[in-house]
């Protein structure tokens, strides 16, 4: 059966129908590792009661060898008609060739947000002293800013033309082997991630909100989603929410939502120093990328890092690493971020009890020292396992 909205909320039946996309190179390495984890951890949270039907729809390489193109119209409309889904990494050419199909699948679907938790699980080394600190949020807007891909290759007619009307109406003068690329940040946009972010503050009871900018510099792009971000929570949500300026000055902070703001330079020198301080981060798109690249290391790397990606009312779950074609086929890799990218999803389709089994039996496996060649690696005494073996092990841990 499948999913469906009423307009505020999903309807989600107790056996439903969840599509999903193997993905290139890794992908259906990891994906055979983690199907089976999630139908065993339904099974023991539910007892049978609640099930899984996975229907696998087709994009990336495995789209253009069956149907000669890389994301066919059929796959879109499908993961449309059953509102959730699951997708593993999808290859993007460097410089050439198809545009990101990560960035494309997002956009047709209106994906505005995407989120990705980062958590330490204990036993996995990492390169900071206390990764135990970071846990924490990012809300990265998905469809604006350099991801929306409007550029112009140097030597085109287009640069060309754009320099030239620079140069005419406004006195800009670019250099003529310049490339351009235009940065749009939208208060549609902004707002709309904003007001994501505050709902789930208040849906999961986190305390605090700092928008990541680079508003000192690009004022009327970064410092506009800054004044945006801001003035969502001020108008909308006043009576749970407080500013970082308004404590300053004498406001009572308990019991309130706290909402501050931190220059994305500096953001990086915070989360390293004080990491505890900070539990949502909402940021422009390219801000939020380099931000949860950089949080993940410090709990030990990629391998670890869900993610999702969230629209109204559609979503997609993908983990954060790209697809490692030269590890395909190996039956090598960690798949723990797909399955706890499945773990994000099971919490928004409103089965966390599937989610906190999964989260509790990785964390048991990995501090047992039986885990893939990336952690093991790193881990003193660790034993290394093979990627369906690291699932096998994780299971036996529900």
């Amino acid at each position: 059966m499948k999913i469906e909205f009423d307009g505020n909320k999903l309807i989600v039946p107790d056996e439903v129908d969840i599509p999903y996309i193997e993905g290139d190179g890794i992908g259906p390495d990891i994906f055979r590792a983690a199907i089976p984890v999630w139908d065993e951890a339904i099974k023991k949270a539910y007892g049978g009661k609640r099930k899984v039907k996975w229907i696998e729809v087709y994009a990336g390489e495995k789209a253009f060898n069956k149907y000669g193109d890389y994301l066919p119209q059929e796959t879109l409309d499908t993961l449309k008609e059953y509102i959730v889904s699951i997708k593993g990494p999808l290859t993007t050419p460097v410089g050439t060739g198809i545009r990101s199909l990560n960035v494309t699948i997002r956009q047709k679907l209106d994906l505005f947000a995407v989120v990705r938790p980062v958590r330490y699980f204990e036993g996995v080394e990492a390169p900071v002293k206390h990764p135990e600190r970071v846990n924490m949020v990012i809300f990265r807007e998905a469809t604006e800013d350099l991801y929306a891909g409007i550029e112009w290759k140097s030597d085109s007619e287009e640069a060309k033309k754009v320099r030239e009307f620079l140069k005419k109406e406004f006195n800009i003068h670019l250099r003529d082997d310049a490339g351009i690329g235009i940065k749009p940040i939208s208060e549609f946009g902004t707002k709309r991630l904003m007001r994501a972010a505050i709902q789930y503050a208040l849906k999961t009871g986190i305390n605090k909100i700092t928008i990541m900018h680079k508003g000192n510099i690009m004022k009327y792009t970064e410092g506009a989603f800054r004044e945006w971000a801001y003035q969502v929570a001020i108008e909308e949500f006043r009576d749970y929410i407080v500013t970082e300026e308004e404590v300053k000055n004498g406001a009572n902070p308990e019991g309130k939502i706290l909402i501050n703001d931190v220059i994305a330079d500096n953001m990086f020198q915070q989360v390293l120093k004080r990491p505890q301080d900070f539990k949502i981060i909402v940021a422009p798109n390219i801000n939020g990328d380099y931000i949860s690249d950089a949080l993940a290391a410090q709990v030990g790397g990629l391998g670890l890092a869900p993610g999702g990606n969230i629209g109204n009312p559609y979503a997609v779950f993908e983990p954060t690493h790209g697809s490692a074609p030269k590890y395909a086929n190996q039956d090598k890799v960690n798949p723990s971020s797909l399955i706890l990218s499945g773990c994000l999803m099971f919490e928004y389709i409103g089965w966390k009890e599937v989610s906190d089994l999964i989260q509790n039996a990785i964390s048991k496996t990995i501090k047992s020292k039986l885990v893939t060649y990336d952690l093991a690696a790193e881990i003193e005494g660790a034993k290394e396992l093979k990627c369906s073996e690291f699932a096998k092990e994780v299971i036996k841990n529900l």
